[in-house]
């Protein structure tokens, strides 16, 4: 998958909902379930890159392996791979 970035809010959603997360650490039928369930109900960015085999875009493979989020001093990242458990984090930025 070749990286993204998006800075629409309507575009982040629509493309999350579009992403599947399965493997070990966090899955996910939808991510954009997931991020509204986070809080982030108005994503301002949202960067995408990497690989990862058990991460699904409109049902098909090797989705990007790596998502941040950002919605204004939160940022929610999820990071995984082949053969890495996926993890997810929050963090806010002075």
């Amino acid at each position: 998958m070749e990286p993204v970035s998006i800075a629409d809010p309507h575009s982040i959603l629509e493309l999350l909902a579009d992403i599947a997360l399965k493997g070990q650490g966090l899955t996910t039928d939808n991510l954009m379930e997931y991020v509204m369930d986070e809080g982030f109900m108005d994503p301002t960015y949202l960067s995408a890159k990497g690989e990862d085999p058990e991460a699904y875009y409109k049902g098909q493979g090797n989705a990007w392996a790596v998502y941040q989020v950002r919605e204004w001093k939160r940022v929610l990242i999820i990071s995984g791979g082949p053969g890495r458990e996926r993890r997810m984090q929050i963090t806010e930025t002075p």
